[in-house]
């Protein structure tokens, strides 16, 4: 396991977007991702990687108040569904018509090179 891990549950996006963004990051230094999200198209899965992302660092200068931040990457990088709220909508002739609003889990590992 990586020297720190955040979690980022229940984020109100599909995973197939956050994906999109994830991919592109996926075992980049820690600053150099930070800088990639901040020109990425898909902005609101940008913001919502970029506070998990921040979240891990800062794990990471808690647990080792010594660590390198600038030699941190991204050891592991992945995005599950979540549950999804379900509601409902008139369709057609008043007919309910199911919304699904769907969640996902990011899940962010980062070690240290050496």
């Amino acid at each position: 396991m990586g020297i720190a891990v955040a979690k980022g549950r229940y984020l109100p996006m599909s995973a197939r977007k956050i994906r999109l963004v994830v991919n592109l990051i996926r075992g980049m230094y820690v600053g150099e991702a930070l800088s990639v999200l901040k020109f990425v198209s898909k902005q609101k899965a940008a913001r919502l990687t970029e506070k998990v992302l921040n979240s891990a660092i800062a794990n990471a200068k808690s647990k080792f108040p010594n660590v390198d931040v600038d030699n941190l990457y991204i050891q592991e990088i992945y995005v599950d569904e979540g549950p999804m709220y379900k509601r409902l909508r008139p369709g057609f002739r008043g007919v309910p018509r199911r919304i699904r609003k769907k969640t996902s889990h990011l899940t962010i590992v980062l070690d240290e090179r050496r």
